[in-house]
């Protein structure tokens, strides 16, 4: 039987300086645990970790899975292995023993321990699939010998030993399929989609240029006279956006590129009488929107242009009575050719856990009273 332990644990991290295992390390100190983080620093970075060096429940090994490792833990994540094509492509068949043997490796760690292990498969062991979207009881549609096999074939045969060691001596495991995923900490040169997009979009010149906007509306309150020049006077409105910026790709990287044009963040009513073409133009808190303006941001869009709107229809700001341009746009626009609509809940939410709560009994408020403006 796996040990039983109380809310602090010892919980062991491998690849723990990545991109995701240095968010999920984050999330466990925040709730009181101990981390062990280990990692080569192949693809992890020490910048990834360097705010939690000095923090008395962290600990950093430099150690390659692919050897043993003994240590005393109460649970394992197992993390460790290039993602990106670039990085995994580079020697493929080291890449192949990380996924391999780094799982046998800390399959019987788990073992000898007793303790519960996780496994950080991927979306790539589906192949190239034919079934969209994919379900768990899809098998795939792979491709043992190409390029990207060392990543797909790996991560698909850890995930055979992952099962072979619960059925065999009962280990307690648990194999999460990851998707894209993108954020801070995110190499920008990492081959995968969202980042591929954002630098390969302006370097390849497919945009000229990421628009960032939102609508100037208080949260319920009234600034009053704003001082300053026109950058000063729509700062507060569009912080948000600045800060977001500034933490996905750095504050000299955004600067440059502002500086350059190629970013550009503005309020929403600098986009009237403009044709963005060959733009990727994002309206952020669309919720906000009256009906005329959000009929003027749509017909902005210039050729070569993708846009992307979103917004929270139980946070509307605007007067009593003024219904929301968003919620308007979801009405006419819904089964319009090229128009894609993606709701969200409260399994999106990316704060802290008691704003998925607070999230759920907001929707459940509204939905009794119908009152969606």
């Amino acid at each position: 039987m796996a040990r039983e332990y109380s809310m602090a644990r010892r919980v062991l991290v491998t690849g723990g300086a990545g991109f995701v295992g240095s968010h999920l390390i984050d999330r466990l100190i925040e709730r009181g645990d101990e981390v062990l983080c280990v990692d080569n620093l192949f693809t992890g970075a020490k910048a990834n970790i360097a705010h939690l060096l000095p923090h008395p429940r962290f600990e950093f090994l430099r150690h390659d899975i692919c050897l043993p490792l003994f240590v005393e833990v109460d649970a394992i994540f197992n993390l460790a292995c290039p993602a990106s094509p670039i990085h995994y492509q580079h020697d493929p068949v080291q890449t192949t023993k990380v996924s391999v043997i780094g799982a046998i490796n800390m399959l019987g760690l788990a073992k000898r321990t007793k303790v519960p292990i996780l496994q950080a498969s991927t979306s790539e062991v589906y192949g190239d699939p034919t079934q969209h979207p994919q379900t768990e009881s899809y098998w795939g549609n792979v491709n043992p010998i190409g390029l990207r096999s060392c990543y797909d074939e790996g991560k698909r045969c850890a995930e055979t030993l992952f099962f072979d060691y619960h059925r065999q001596h009962g280990i307690d495991v648990k194999v999460a399929r990851i998707f894209n995923t993108y954020g801070p900490r995110m190499h920008p040169n990492d081959g995968r989609v969202v980042s591929n997009f954002v630098v390969q979009a302006l370097q390849n010149k497919d945009v000229e240029r990421i628009i960032l906007t939102r609508p100037a509306v208080e949260a319920g309150e009234k600034l009053g006279f704003l001082p300053g020049d026109l950058a000063q006077k729509v700062d507060p409105y569009l912080r948000p956006l600045y800060d977001a910026l500034n933490e996905m790709m750095g504050v000299d990287a955004y600067q440059r590129l502002v500086e350059r044009g190629a970013v550009e963040v503005a309020p929403l009513a600098y986009m009237r009488g403009r044709t963005l073409n060959d733009a990727f133009i994002i309206l952020d808190e669309a919720q906000n929107t009256t009906s005329e303006q959000m009929k003027m941001f749509l017909t902005r869009m210039g050729m070569g242009s993708k846009m992307v709107i979103t917004g929270d229809v139980t946070q509307i700001d605007l007067p009593a009575g003024k219904k929301s341009g968003l919620v308007e746009a979801l009405e006419v626009l819904k089964g319009v050719p090229d128009i894609g609509i993606s709701m969200l809940t409260h399994r999106d939410v990316v704060r802290h856990e008691l704003v998925q709560a607070i999230v759920r009994a907001y929707e459940k408020h509204v939905n009794r009273k119908g009152t969606v403006r």
